[in-house]
Order: structure tokens, then C-alpha cells, then sequence
């Protein structure tokens, strides 16, 4: 048992805290995204129907969490651990490479009902970094861990490990030669695919009992030195849920670090009145565009609704309700069944 979370649960019900009721069960609700940034043209037929499985696959696996009354927490573990697993998406097996050749992982989870949270930040042996950065929610005192020392919090909790290798996909490293080549040449990239700042993978939830949570999980940048960090594993920034509002961004992760972009998205619909679409829109499509920064997110409310905002050419995003139907697209304009 988890006695430090249940504790949060219980003193959060006794203070009345919005969204800590025993009101009627709530309809679930899954909410994914695997990257902003994607254009058609730089996708083949087998690419775009390997991606659309996965993301199909990870909204089953978070829906059946939320069927079995599981919380919102596992749901978005469940669909962003499948995400991590396939090599379609910056994150886990399919993550971009670093400036020196190495690929190196961060993510972050948290629980909208009692606030709490966990992260993760340059892991390089973690195979699913989402799992980690629930058990360092869960089993320390702490919020954010970083290498060495995250992996060896790993390897104490039986999180499982892998070679460096595991990670390495030929598309990836590809990317990571052609950006070495347009910096050594001082040439802008030629494509979003090779781009720095792109890619993510993402879920929002809500439970039976109205609970949010949210996650995300990332490679980071292609081509990033210095240890670089985004956004994603940053509570408030790329990731965080309260008890009205989950979000999971991908973008560019400097303009989501000093926008605050997740938190502001949720303070204007908590106290700013603002809806879902207002909230997600104002941040997205205006505030981070306006200071020079692009990308995506998606965002749920506590009453089911949701928002994907995104303003680049695509994002892979998708959705399930209480039906089990999943529904996924990826590029601009394609149609998407809402609620």
C-alpha cells in the first residue's frame, strides 16, 4: 500500500478539494498523443499504418484499465508504456539520438487527485521510462530523479533494464546524421522529422471515480548536448493534472518550460472560468507561438471533455470512451469523432 498517497486521498476528501467527491461514477475517458510535427509527405503507407495500430493498441490498454475500475494513473502507464514500445515515436524504443550518439529518456506522471508526481530525466538503461517515473511517485519521497541515479532507483524497484542498444532504431540514427551534417554546414534543417525540437508521447485519463491523471514520456531532441532537458519530465510544464484538468504537451519544450504550459492551461480553466477549447487554445496556438515556440497538446477535463490543439502539420493523437472504440488521426485536417 501506498500510504503517503492514500493519506493524500483521504485529507484532500476531508478538505473538500474540487473534484474529491464520492459523487456517481464518471464515464472513463483515454486521451493519447505520440508527437506533434508529423507531415504526410515525409510518411510512407507502412509507417502511417504502423503508427495508427500502436496508437489503436495503447488506447485498448488504457481502456481496459478503466473497464477493470482501475484508476486514471494506470490507464495513462498502460497506453504510454505501448507508445514507449514501439519504435514509431520518440519515446522508449523509438527515441531520437544526442548530439554524442546516445539516446537518453525522460518522463513524467501525475495523479490529479492528490497532486502528487514523479519524473524522470536522462535515463539511458530504463526501457519503459514511464514506469519509472511512477515508482519514483509512489516508493520515494522525491519528485524528479536523473541518470545514474534514477537507474540505480530502477534497478533497486525491479523496474526493468536494458543495453543501450535496445533503443537504437537505423530511422534515428539517420535523423541524428543528417542534423550532424546541416549544423556542420550551417544549413537550417530540411525537414520536421529532423528537427530538434519534435516528438513526444503522451495520455491524459479520467476514472470511474472522476480522478485525472496525466503523462508523458520523450527522447527529447535530436542532436541535444549537454544534457539538455524538455519540457516533458518538468511538473507544470510538459506534464501535470489536478482535480479538474489533465495535460500532456509536445513541442518545443524550451517555449513549454517558460510558458509553464501545462499549468497555465489548467489555471485558466480553474480560475479563469475559461472551457477545455479556450484554455488548450490560448496556450497552444497563441501564448507559445507568439514567443517563437510551436507544437501540441491534449488536454481533459474532469467532465470529459477534451481539447488536442496543435499547430504544426500534424500531431499523432487519438482517443477512447466507454464504448472501447478507439479513434486516431494524424495529420491536420483529418477528421476525428469528438464525444
Amino acid at each position: 500500500m501506498n500510504v503517503p498517497r492514500l493519506a493524500a486521498r483521504i485529507l484532500l476528501g476531508c478538505l473538500g478539494i474540487a473534484g474529491v467527491t464520492s459523487a456517481s461514477a464518471a464515464e472513463p475517458v483515454l486521451v493519447i498523443h505520440g508527437g506533434a510535427g508529423v507531415i504526410r509527405k515525409g510518411m510512407d503507407a507502412q509507417d502511417e499504418s504502423d503508427a495508427r495500430e500502436a496508437m489503436a493498441a495503447a488506447l485498448k490498454a488504457g481502456h481496459a484499465q478503466l473497464m477493470q475500475g482501475k484508476p486514471a494513473l494506470d490507464a495513462v502507464t498502460a497506453a504510454i508504456t505501448v507508445l514507449e514500445d514501439s519504435p514509431q515515436f520518440n519515446a522508449g524504443k523509438g527515441a531520437v539520438f544526442t548530439h554524442e550518439g546516445r539516446n537518453e529518456l525522460d518522463a513524467a506522471v501525475m495523479d490529479g487527485a492528490t497532486l502528487q508526481a514523479g519524473a524522470v530525466a536522462g535515463v539511458q538503461t530504463v526501457r519503459n521510462p514511464i514506469l519509472l517515473a511512477r515508482t519514483v511517485m509512489e516508493k520515494s519521497p522525491h519528485v524528479m530523479m536523473a541518470r545514474e541515479g534514477a537507474e540505480a532507483f530502477a534497478a533497486d524497484n525491479g523496474i526493468t533494464l536494458v543495453e543501450p542498444a535496445y533503443f537504437r532504431t537505423e530511422k534515428r540514427w539517420q535523423q541524428l546524421q543528417k542534423a550532424l551534417k546541416e549544423e556542420a554546414g550551417g544549413q537550417a534543417h530540411s525537414d520536421v522529422e529532423t528537427a530538434k525540437h519534435f516528438g513526444t508521447v503522451g495520455a491524459v485519463a479520467l476514472d470511474r471515480d472522476g480522478h485525472l491523471a496525466a503523462g508523458t514520456s520523450t527522447g527529447g531532441m535530436t542532436n541535444k548536448r549537454w544534457g539538455r532537458i524538455g519540457d516533458s519530465p518538468i511538473i507544470g510544464a510538459g506534464t501535470y493534472a489536478d482535480a479538474g484538468c489533465a495535460v500532456s504537451g509536445t513541442g518545443w519544450g524550451e517555449y513549454y518550460i517558460r510558458a509553464v504550459a501545462a499549468h497555465d492551461i489548467c489555471a485558466r480553466i480553474k480560475y479563469a472560468g475559461q472551457s477545455v477549447d479556450e484554455a488548450a487554445y490560448a496556450v497552444i496556438n497563441r501564448e507559445i507561438p507568439l514567443a517563437g515556440g510551436n507544437g501540441g497538446a491534449i488536454v481533459l477535463a474532469a467532465d470529459g471533455h477534451f481539447a488536442m490543439p496543435f499547430n504544426t502539420d500534424g500531431m499523432y493523437r487519438g482517443w477512447i470512451g466507454a464504448d472501447g472504440v478507439p479513434h486516431v488521426a494524424i495529420f491536420a485536417g483529418e477528421p476525428l469523432p469528438s464525444r
